[in-house]
């Protein structure tokens, strides 16, 4: 059994539509949205990493440039999802800690917007802070 983390750049995986799916059945539409942004711009993402499990697609995240204004140059974390299968298995750890070692060569603010409660404790377990009175919900420094 092994996990494999893939850059995507040109286009999504084959197999993308069925982990759409199924994040749409759980009420998630940020692969939805994120089907939609890459068809727009592929470019707006300065990551997109896909997570294969024993050669399935199990999860998928990216980074962008942060949209709402900064003092400062930051990222955002955005359209992290994995497979109800595959998930308590570390897989959205190891997708996040990837993303996260990328930016940090690049900027020294994280960002992300935790959709629920369960998002905002997993973004807290993984370094970032609530953040008052922003845009995004969660931030991160290099440590």
């Amino acid at each position: 059994m092994s996990l494999q983390l893939v850059r995507v750049i040109d286009h999504l995986p084959t197999d993308f539509p069925a982990l759409q799916a199924e994040a749409e059945r759980e009420g998630h539409r940020n692969l939805t949205r994120l089907a939609q942004e890459w068809s727009a711009d592929p470019t707006e993402f300065v990551a997109l990493l896909a997570a294969f499990y024993d050669g399935r697609l199990v999860g998928i995240g990216g980074m962008t440039r942060e949209p709402d204004s900064s003092d400062e140059p930051t990222l955002r974390m955005r359209r992290l999802y994995v497979s109800p299968q595959a998930r308590r298995q570390g897989m959205a750890r190891v997708i996040a800690n990837a993303l996260l070692q990328e930016a940090f060569d690049q900027s020294a603010l994280v960002t992300v917007h935790a959709g629920n409660a369960g998002a905002a404790a997993f973004w807290m377990a993984m370094g970032f802070a609530p953040a008052e009175g922003r845009n995004w919900s969660h931030e991160r420094r290099p440590h």
